[in-house]
């Protein structure tokens, strides 16, 4: 597809969009699976999990349903865990802090748009130094609504000052691509991240799919 004019700013999910951070969270699974005297699940198995939350890698890490009675209790042991081991081995994808260094030279503005907790997102992006370099983030828990409530996406907007229509959002889930869509921003999906074999990405109706960071700059007519 043609470039997009008029971009004015490049909003990103976190977990397997802007960082993979499957390594950490399936490291965490795997610690919690050996307190329990189970042996580790191979993080292939995982991976593309990641995506669904916390919730999602208990159900397929420790092979349980929600209505366990211990579900909760391992969700939030897991959660601590992760937050212990949060940035051990999370890292840009490839490729993507070349993509941010050529927005921020650019002066378009970049964000965060993630379910995932406050609590959680704040101690990562520390670590990682992001809070340092991007123009907003918005957690989970920012609002009352999450993704795929378009709200979060537009509260993002609103931080920036920018128009959605003039916005790209880039997920690796549906309700990313549906958050967006129902914001009017331009969508396309990360196939780099956390995509299930169980996903159907081509019906998610976004704008378009990019299979490495750098194809965003391709997206934008940067002059």
């Amino acid at each position: 597809m043609p470039a997009l004019n008029n971009i004015e700013s490049v909003l990103f999910d976190l977990d397997g969009t802007l960082l993979d951070t499957a390594p950490d969270m399936v490291d965490a699974i795997n610690i919690l699976r050996s307190e329990l005297g189970l042996d580790p699940k191979p993080y292939e198995h995982l991976r593309n999990t990641v995506s669904h939350g916390g919730a999602a890698l208990i159900r397929k890490g420790l092979d349980i349903q929600d209505e366990h009675p211990e579900f909760q209790n391992y969700l939030d042991k897991f959660l601590n865990l992760y937050r212990q081991n949060i940035a051990n081995k999370t890292n840009y994808f490839a490729g993507m802090e070349q993509v941010l260094t050529k927005l921020e030279d650019s002066n378009i503005q970049w964000g965060i748009v993630t379910n995932k907790p406050h609590w959680l997102t704040s101690e990562l992006v520390g670590k990682l130094n992001i809070s340092e370099r991007t123009s907003c983030i918005v957690s989970g828990d920012t609002l009352e609504q999450r993704k795929p409530h378009p709200a979060p996406l537009l509260h993002a907007c609103e931080l920036l000052n920018v128009d959605p229509t003039k916005t790209i959002y880039v997920g690796d889930a549906q309700r990313d691509i549906e958050a967006g869509n129902n914001a009017s921003m331009h969508t396309f999906i990360a196939m780099f991240g956390y995509i299930d074999e169980e996903d159907h990405p081509e019906q998610w109706n976004a704008d378009g799919i990019i299979n490495s960071p750098v194809e965003i700059l391709d997206l934008i007519d940067l002059g």
